[in-house]
């Protein structure tokens, strides 16, 4: 996996060029009629060590925006949203014991959801890397300056 790369502060934020993001800091990274959705490594770095991931059941529908999981860290609760309207047609089921995987390795074992997304081509209208890089640079700094 080939990664841009990014400073802010003391923080190193990587960003896989293979997937695609939304302005929420979720990626999603096509396979095949499926669509793989995660948190990336700013999000994750940002909300802190993740303690519990409640994941919306197989089989749900989802509207672009509409929660497809419930994260608790130490710092904050996130809900995070679809970049994608579908079904979910798969869960990450090791993260029910180990919800360190999304900050461990968040663009791999620590994917969330699979989805059928309702219209693919949606999928080319999210960022690809070199787009999403420099958005989310912009946001890690606000995030310093706090």
């Amino acid at each position: 996996m080939e990664f841009l790369e990014t400073s802010v502060d003391k923080f190193v934020f990587r960003v896989a060029r293979d997937y695609r993001y939304n302005d929420a800091d979720v990626w999603a990274k096509r396979e095949g009629a499926r669509v793989r959705i995660g948190l990336t490594d700013f999000l994750q770095q940002k909300s802190g060590d993740v303690a519990f991931v409640n994941l919306k059941e197989i089989g749900t529908e989802l509207g672009v925006n509409d929660e497809l999981a419930a994260l608790e860290t130490i710092k904050v609760d996130l809900v995070i949203p679809a970049p994608l309207a579908g079904k979910i047609v798969a869960v990450n089921d090791a993260l029910a014991d180990h919800p360190e995987l999304v900050n461990s390795d968040c663009y791999g074992a620590g994917w969330l959801v699979e989805i059928e997304p309702a219209n693919i081509a949606d999928y080319d209208a999210l960022l690809d890397a070199e787009t999403y890089l420099p958005q989310m640079q912009a946001r890690a700094e606000l995030e310093r300056e706090k």
